[in-house]
């Protein structure tokens, strides 16, 4: 039996477009980072969608501090939210870990397309430890907005990977994990968001 999961929606309900994204394994779906792309979406008329895991909705009840669920149940409930919304048309994705499940499930759930925000490639300090093997691939068109210098991925290892012609990647100038740029850069986290935004929108509206 499919569990019933809170949804929270930007954006009009005629869009075009509509693009469902899952939280971090951190923070919730209404974080800062996460509300900065729901917000920047639907000014651009795409209906944005976003939903908490399990573990993290239990959290936002209790209080107390919980791992992330395991992996069974984490892609159950990405799919159980895609068959609530339906697949035709709709683009999935999220930041972190809420992308890498989209990932795994989204040529099985049969996507318009996904959308990574952060991409773990590898564990933080992990190098070795890739996270890749199915984005070589991936048949559902995806785009991952990457800052330079994260931590579980920047330009220099990414450009190593063998991934699939199906997948491009959108680098934000010397963004960390979150997309923050270091002060030095001349860069603000603001713009580094704003063209995260406006690439992903870029994204939706090829499809």
């Amino acid at each position: 039996m499919a569990r019933k999961v809170n949804l929270l929606i930007d954006g009009p309900i005629e869009a075009a477009s509509a693009v469902a994204l899952a939280h971090g394994a951190g923070a919730a779906m209404d974080t800062e980072f996460m509300t900065a792309f729901a917000v920047g979406l639907a000014k651009l008329k795409i209906r944005v969608v976003r939903f908490e895991f399990p573990y993290m909705a239990q959290r936002r009840i209790s209080g107390t501090r919980r791992p992330p669920d395991r992996e069974p149940v984490l892609r159950e409930s990405w799919l159980n939210v895609i068959e609530s919304l339906g697949a035709d048309k709709l683009i999935i994705g999220g930041k972190s870990m809420g992308g890498r499940i989209a990932s795994l499930i989204a040529d099985e759930a049969e996507v318009a397309g996904l959308v990574c925000l952060g991409y773990p490639f590898h564990p933080s300090g992990k190098p070795e430890k890739l996270r890749t093997e199915h984005l070589k691939s991936i048949a559902t068109p995806t785009l991952i907005v990457q800052g330079e210098r994260d931590a579980f991925g920047n330009r220099m290892e990414v450009a190593e990977y063998e991934l699939s012609p199906n997948l491009r990647i959108h680098w934000l100038t010397d963004g960390d994990h979150s997309f923050k740029p270091r002060k030095a850069s001349g860069r603000s986290l603001e713009e580094n968001l704003d063209e995260a935004v406006d690439a992903v929108a870029n994204f939706i509206a090829e499809l």
